[in-house]
């Protein structure tokens, strides 16, 4: 079945974002932005990487047509000498032209003189030669630190019958080559590179190739130069090829940086160069025209409703650009920057993403996680209705007993159920909010004559119980109720809900005599910081009789105000006051403070009394009641062992597992856990399996008649059994008889509480009843306080 329907706006609902507008702006920001990015150089980095996996994805084998020749190790061991005499080149030259190579050129520094006989045979070699060759001019710095350039040319004997050709490498910001010179100026003459020439290119200066490392240079044909100068080749094998000479040799240096394949020889790089023209020449593109198609990219994905749509149009928008750029780089050859057009179509998923979000948390800040049901933020979102006249609050009983019973899901669907139920019985009309923890409200248009008959119609609705996972569970409520028109109507009304369960109520109308006593309530609430400081909280003493030893080893600590007006104040007056409002905490470790005080009195008197401190599920879940707890005990330098705290086992924990949590932590640092008036609850056995404890106080309703009612005696006895076998110490309360103690010496009981041992006392007075127990020749008769 579904619940009652969530009046929440949805998060793909219309908003200004979703303004034609609004979208239009957003895209022009964020164009003008990715711009600036990318002609910074913002995004060179990325592009680079990006063009990299390319090269690596269409990884392609060299064309065969152009053929290096090294200089490699061998030649070097080979030759002896360094710089080769010429007559080398020559006779390299020589045998390459015989063999019909369609061109030769060298990446080899050809400016300086040689041996004169050396030069005259190069020089007469490249005359003679019907292939074209190529010699290699270059420009190069002056000093380090001077700005001067000076241009490097081979010696005029050689060039008289040879072209010149850049061999300039320029690396690029990242000490990466990427980019090759197609021509440069050398001695005031625009000269092609030798990649240029090879591929027939003009080789204009200034104009740059994009070097295409998708080539892969070991599919490139390579030769050593000193088989090649000693004819120990095959010439069928580079007829009509074009040759490059240069240094592969490591220690001849004329090695860079290139992305995919690291650090590789010059020679090598021209002749990459020289495949990338001779296949389809890259035109590069400029970015501006994949960002203009991210952009209408971006128009539709600033329109998606829900944020997969987001992430998946997103997605497809960035398939289709790159897509494009692969098409445009294989069919047309043209090597456009897709970073700006990717950042472009990101960003715009990104704004939209966090718009979504933004909406989806709202919303969310507004349902309660465990039900679904609109929560308090949207109760007070809610607009006001002029039929509006009260403000109804329903307050689940035993709530915490419930959430035993059922898992966090079960919970859930049980709310959500219980929330369907009041709104198919109040008409159909209206939402159900959940405020708090156990408290259902909603609005009311009913007179409030009408409305008492309405609320007992809903409790007899729920007395029809749940099936939740298989068990059968009912739900039964009581009601709090406020005028809608009063500041905060729904805190009233779960106040008034409160105070009607206390008093044994079906409902109860939050009036101005509520209100005055609520302000009561909060003066005595203000009070209590200096009631702590003034001493009017006072502490008494109820011992604990050890059935084995006959001797007081323990007490129970119980508070008392002593109020300056109202006189000394019980605790029904004021702990389920603090409590509701969230003040236990000081109170109790008021309590514990003191208690720990006077037994380190005790014990220097020579008493050894264990203390018991009541402590309030409340306080099970505050942040740092633990720590403050915990701290005082250490300072006290009492042994926490003397310690116990204990826990009502009808308790309403609102976090059942952080209690528990919080009592386990306190039980491994040596503190003793109490269950006390064991027997009263409705899941004694489920918190004797789920809570860490070590001792079991067993209710005065049980044992007040246990050696008189032959079924109290049943119960108490096997309770004591069952105690026992889990290894935990039982105390019973509530000893008004001789006979009844006897009865639990009997049975095994370890302690004994109750008027017949002794009435609540201040300290000296518990030590005194304390000390007349202590053995002697004859142990003194047990004396009762009552």
């Amino acid at each position: 079945m579904t619940a009652a329907p969530l009046l929440l706006p949805r998060a793909a609902a219309s908003g200004s974002f979703d303004n034609w507008r609004i979208k239009c702006l957003v895209i022009a920001l964020l164009g003008v932005t990715v711009a600036m990015a990318a002609l910074s150089g913002f995004m060179r980095g990325a592009e680079n990487r990006i063009h990299d996996l390319a090269f690596t994805v269409f990884n392609r084998a060299a064309s065969g047509q152009v053929h290096v020749v090294e200089m490699d190790a061998a030649s070097m061991a080979a030759i002896r000498s360094w710089p080769w005499q010429r007559e080398h080149y020559a006779a390299a030259l020589r045998q390459l032209d015989a063999a019909g190579v369609r061109s030769i050129s060298f990446d080899v520094d050809f400016s300086s003189n040689g041996n004169p006989a050396g030069d005259r045979a190069f020089a007469q070699a490249i005359a003679d030669a019907n292939a074209a060759i190529v010699l290699p001019t270059f420009g190069q710095a002056a000093d380090f630190g001077d700005g001067r350039k000076l241009d490097s040319l081979p010696i005029p004997e050689l060039r008289e019958h040879a072209q010149l050709a850049s061999v300039s490498v320029a690396p690029g910001p990242d000490g990466y080559v990427r980019t090759m010179p197609l021509g440069t100026i050398t001695d005031a003459v625009a000269r092609p590179s030798i990649s240029a020439l090879i591929a027939g290119e003009a080789g204009s200066a200034g104009e740059s190739l994009t070097i295409n490392f998708a080539v892969d240079p070991a599919t490139l044909a390579r030769h050593s130069f000193i088989a090649i100068e000693k004819g120990l080749f095959d010439p069928a094998l580079l007829r009509g090829k074009d040759v490059i000479i240069g240094a592969t040799a490591v220690e001849l240096g004329d090695r860079y940086a290139v992305p995919r394949f690291g650090v590789i020889p010059g020679v090598i790089i021209h002749a990459l160069a020289a495949e990338t023209l001779l296949g389809a020449r890259p035109v590069t593109g400029t970015w501006a025209i994949p960002l203009l198609v991210a952009a209408l990219l971006s128009y539709g994905l600033l329109g998606a409703r829900r944020r997969r749509a987001v992430l998946i149009r997103t997605l497809a928008a960035a398939v289709v650009l790159v897509s494009g750029w692969i098409a445009a780089r294989i069919g047309l050859a043209i090597w456009t920057e897709i970073t700006p057009a990717l950042a472009m179509v990101m960003g715009a998923g990104a704004v939209r993403y966090i718009v979504l979000t933004r909406r989806f948390a709202a919303q969310a800040r507004q349902r309660d996680p465990e039900s679904g049901l609109p929560n308090r933020l949207a109760f007070k979102a809610r607009a006001a209705v002029a039929s509006d006249r009260y403000v109804v609050a329903a307050q689940i009983d035993d709530f915490d007993a419930l959430k035993l019973a059922i898992d966090h899901v079960g919970l859930g669907d049980l709310l959500r159920r219980t929330a369907e139920r009041l709104q198919v019985a109040g008409g159909g009309s209206g939402v159900v909010y959940r405020s708090e923890d156990r408290t259902l409200v909603w609005f009311s248009a009913l007179p409030i004559d009408e409305l008492q008959a309405h609320l007992a119609g809903l409790r007899a609705v729920m007395r029809s119980p749940f099936d939740i996972a298989g068990r059968r569970l009912g739900v039964s409520l009581t009601f709090g109720v406020a005028d809608c028109t009063i500041a905060d109507p729904d805190s009233h009304a779960a106040h008034a809900a409160a105070s009607a369960k206390r008093a044994g109520k079906l409902w109860r109308l939050h009036t101005q005599e509520a209100g005055a006593a609520i302000n009561l309530e909060l003066d005595l609430l203000s009070e209590l910081d200096e009631a702590l400081r003034s001493g009017n909280i006072a502490v008494l003493y109820q011992p604990k009789l050890n059935l084995v030893t006959r001797r007081i080893d323990s007490v129970e600590a119980l508070v008392r105000w002593n109020h300056p007006k109202r006189g000394l104040l019980p605790p029904d007056c004021f702990i389920p006051l603090f409590e509701e409002r969230g003040r236990l905490d000081e109170l109790t470790l008021a309590v514990l403070e003191q208690a720990m005080d006077d037994a380190k009195r005790w014990h220097s008197d020579g008493l050894h009394i264990a203390i018991a401190v009541n402590i309030s599920a409340a306080v099970l879940t505050s942040e740092n009641f633990e720590t403050r707890a915990l701290a005082r005990i250490a300072h006290s330098g009492l042994p926490a062992e003397q310690v116990t705290f204990e826990v009502t086992e009808s308790a309403h924990f609102e976090d059942t597992a952080e209690a528990i949590a919080m009592l386990e932590r306190f039980r491994a640092a040596g503190i003793r856990i109490s269950m006390d008036d064991y027997g009263t609850g409705q899941s004694a056995l489920n918190y004797l399996k789920l809570l860490p404890l070590s001792e079991l106080k067993i209710d005065r309703m049980f044992v007040a008649q246990v050696h008189t009612d032959r079924g109290d005696a049943m119960l108490v006895r096997s309770t004591v059994q069952l105690a026992h076998e889990l290894g935990l110490k039982v105390v019973a309360e509530g000893i008004e008889e001789a006979a009844c103690l006897d009865f639990l010496t009997e049975i095994g009981c370890d302690h004994a509480q109750g008027y017949f041992v002794g009435r609540p006392l201040a300290a000296n007075d518990l030590a005194a009843l304390a000390a007349a127990t202590l053995p002697a020749s004859q142990p003194p008769p047990l004396v009762s306080a009552a």
